[in-house]
């Protein structure tokens, strides 16, 4: 079985060593992520519904795309190799703004993370792996803040905190 070590920093970004990954998230260690959010002409999302086996957040509603690089990857490689993985697409990407937070799991698991948030568009179909998820839709913001609020319990942790900061990014460019 393949031990994916991911990178582990400090809160200005800066590498402090790698770590394996499940390891990383048993012990609640900051390391590098970031999600991608992907949206078409009409300014919908493409949401996906993480598979029931994932080893956190099975089931859930989460961005287009999130990931680790791995140990001596850069964050720019990282990005475009996992979209094409997980949602057997690519595109142009530019990350927007990045976040920390830090949940813990039912399952022990602890995710804290250094998220960096990259935004692009695409308009075809994409073909998933289905190892990754369950279920894709668009989606406009508006109605997904909407069933968020309603919901919460259905989405990712750090969705629900990315897309009120991707909200006031978006505003401030229109």
């Amino acid at each position: 079985m393949f031990m994916e070590k991911i990178i582990l920093v400090d809160k200005k970004d800066k590498e402090i060593g790698t770590e394996e990954k499940l390891k990383t998230h048993k012990l609640g260690k900051l390391h590098r992520a970031f999600s991608i959010f992907v949206f078409n002409r009409k300014g919908e999302l493409l949401l996906q519904k993480r598979a029931r086996g994932k080893y956190h957040s099975g089931g859930l509603w989460t961005n287009t795309c999130c990931s680790h690089p791995r140990a001596g990857e850069e964050l720019r490689e990282a990005v475009h190799r996992r979209l094409k993985e997980e949602m057997g697409f690519d595109c142009s990407l530019k990350e927007v703004f990045s976040f920390i937070y830090k949940v813990k799991f039912d399952n022990g698991l602890c995710e804290h993370e250094l998220d960096h948030v990259l935004i692009g568009s695409y308009d075809g179909k994409p073909l998933p792996n289905q190892e990754e998820y369950e279920e894709w839709k668009w989606i406009s913001l508006k109605e997904l803040k909407k069933d968020i609020r309603k919901n919460p319990e259905k989405y990712t942790y750090w969705l629900r905190v990315a897309i009120g900061k991707l909200d006031s990014y978006m505003k401030n460019v229109a």
